[in-house]
Order: C-alpha cells, then sequence, then structure tokens
C-alpha cells in the first residue's frame, strides 16, 4: 500500500484554508493512504469549534480523495450525539467524512474539555488492518499492545509532538515490539501553544525507517508499506 504522511503548516481555527491544504496534498501524493497530524483541520487549538462530518469546508478533501481514489485521515474536535467532546480522526474518502477514532489517553489541558475516547479501533483498508492512534496513545506502550490485540496489522499514528520528544525511539519500538510497519504523522512548525517536531515517516517491522521527512513545515513522504 503506498501510504504519504504530511505535515501541512497549519492557520488556527481555519477549518476551509486548512482543509484546501489537505486536498492539495491528497492529490498531489498519489497515495492510497494520507495520514495528517493531530488536530489538523483546526491546530491544536483546543478551543477550536467541534467540526462536524457534514461539514461543507471538508467538501475539497472528500472531492480530492474520490478523484484520486485516496482515503485521508484528519485531526479534528468533535462532540458526540450525547455532547461529549473528543480529540477525532476523521476518515475521509469519496464517500464523505466520518469519525473512526477518538483520543483515548488525555493529558492535561485536554481533559478538561474532551472525554477520553471509548476503546481501541482497528480499521481494514484493502484487506490491511490498521490500529490507530492520536499523539499519547502512541506514547504508551500499552496502547500498541491492545491495538495489536485487536487485529492490527499496521499502527497508524498521528501525533504533535515537540522537539526533543524521543519520537523515533517510540515508533523504532513500536515496530520491533509487535514485528509490525508503523507510519507516523507529526505536527511540523507553530501549531497553537506547540512546536511540532516534524519527522513523519515509515518504519518496517525490524525498526528501520522507510522513509522520513524533516523538522519543516509543509513536508510530505510518501512510500510503499511493506
Amino acid at each position: 500500500m503506498r501510504i504519504a504522511v504530511a505535515q501541512p503548516a497549519v492557520v488556527p481555527y481555519d477549518v476551509a484554508v486548512n482543509a484546501a491544504a489537505h486536498a492539495g496534498v491528497v492529490r498531489a501524493a498519489g497515495a492510497r493512504l494520507v495520514v495528517f497530524p493531530e488536530l489538523s483541520l483546526t491546530g491544536y487549538n483546543l478551543d477550536a469549534p467541534p467540526v462536524a462530518c457534514d461539514d461543507a469546508r471538508l467538501a475539497p478533501v472528500v472531492a480530492a480523495c474520490a478523484d484520486t481514489g485516496a482515503v485521508a485521515l484528519a485531526g479534528a474536535p468533535v462532540v458526540a450525539a450525547d455532547g461529549r467532546a473528543y480529540i477525532a480522526m476523521l476518515l475521509v474518502d469519496a464517500g464523505g467524512a466520518r469519525v473512526v477514532y477518538r483520543k483515548i489517553h488525555l493529558h492535561p489541558p485536554e481533559d478538561e474539555r474532551f472525554s477520553p475516547g471509548p476503546g481501541h479501533v482497528v480499521i481494514e483498508l484493502d484487506g490491511l488492518r490498521l490500529g490507530l492512534a492520536i499523539c499519547r496513545d502512541a506514547s504508551l506502550a500499552e496502547h500498541a499492545a491492545a491495538t495489536v490485540a485487536a487485529g492490527a496489522q499496521a499502527y497508524i499514528a498521528s501525533t504533535l509532538n515537540s522537539p526533543g520528544d524521543p519520537r523515533d525511539e517510540r515508533m523504532h519500538a513500536r515496530a520491533t515490539t509487535h514485528r509490525i510497519p508503523v507510519v507516523l504523522s507529526c505536527g511540523a512548525g507553530p501549531d497553537g501553544p506547540l512546536l511540532g517536531s516534524g519527522g513523519s515517516g515509515l518504519w518496517r517491522p525490524d525498526g528501520t525507517v522507510i522513509a522520513q521527512a524533516g523538522d519543516a513545515p509543509g513536508e510530505v513522504v510518501v512510500a510503499d508499506l511493506p
């Protein structure tokens, strides 16, 4: 499977502008799966209004996926029918957008607004079972273990790691511990109150790097997952 990992420059709160940038990445990447960082549609602004799956501002991403046959995983705050808010991963394809995963492991101040997700999630794409993670989820070995136990054949993480964070060591550990490929999209540059380290990439089951971006916003890496 050809996968792209992106670390776009984010305009705070501006879903329309960010979605247009996402669509441009999808069209240029030539990948079946395109993975974006945590809260990529709003930036890491924890007071950003929730994004609905039928939000018209997502139409460019839906159209790009329809035209290219791609599936995109993008990040946004969402609100469930019961009023609970989540840091979520949206799956966008030709049919529209839907919430596929909600971040389980929150940290302050995220837990002041958001609820933890209800459980580990594995989705299937072209016969490959993909386990999903958002930021701190991927920092905890038990999250990857539970996701693999749920049937994951690859581990897909959308994050916003700070410079100096042991990002690469963790991705290496997730890959080698479970003998599965690991895919990381990590935000780069200023994002809300944080600074992202970039370094989005893909790792083989033996922990070696397939391809990896640098620390600059706007970089996209495309590679075939073994």
